[in-house]
């Protein structure tokens, strides 16, 4: 069984988290996904939480990070930029964040469209941190699986290279079943964006 170290939630307390939670404007019509951070952190570990919600209503529930793995944060950043690994800002809604594609060397994903807010951590100490000093822009931060399309349904607990900061799961069978509702909604011009709220455990 897929890990989560996230405690669990009802829909009210989510609910109410995320409407005082930073760039708050309304609960989205379409579905959104809100991202929960372990307190824990457990390095390389897919220990947090995605919450799919359609307007107000809950659908499921998902495992996965939104920290990058532990190759990346100990110095495997270094492939990308000399400064750190980007750590998404949490306690903030990033609105229409996302716009579904499918890209034929890598399958399904949520790929970033509008600018969001890192930090970069280069310490190499192998713990996601938000430290140092902000910064906002476009940095493909995108929502996709640890497995390339090609792959079987096996749910991996280990991170590895997987996330450099984006907002990956380990349930591929399930990410597959959303790929597929965004991918229907985004063709027939229903919900063309995604929107991504991220918060701490709390």
């Amino acid at each position: 069984m897929a890990k989560s170290n996230v405690r669990s939630y009802t829909d009210k307390e989510l609910l109410d988290r995320v409407k005082v939670t930073k760039g708050f404007q309304k609960i989205p019509e379409g579905y959104w996904i809100l991202g929960v951070r372990s307190n824990e952190d457990e390095e390389n570990t897919y220990d947090d939480k995605f919450y799919i919600f359609k307007g107000e209503v809950f659908q499921e529930v998902i495992t996965g990070t939104t920290h990058p793995g532990a190759a990346i944060l100990k110095g495997g950043f270094l492939r990308f930029n000399k400064v750190g690994a980007a750590v998404l800002k949490s306690d903030m809604w990033y609105h229409d964040m996302w716009r579904y594609i499918y890209r034929a060397s890598r399958g399904h994903e949520l790929r970033q469209v509008n600018k969001v807010t890192v930090y970069r951590d280069g310490d190499k100490d192998g713990k996601s941190e938000e430290i140092g000093t902000p910064i906002h822009g476009l940095f493909g931060i995108n929502f996709h699986t640890n497995t390339f399309k090609w792959y079987n349904n096996l749910v991996k607990m280990f991170i590895g290279s997987w996330s450099a900061g984006c907002q990956v799961t380990n349930r591929r069978d399930r990410f597959l079943h959303w790929m597929k509702i965004f991918k229907a909604r985004k063709s027939s011009g229903e919900q063309i964006y995604v929107t991504y709220c991220l918060i701490k455990e709390f």
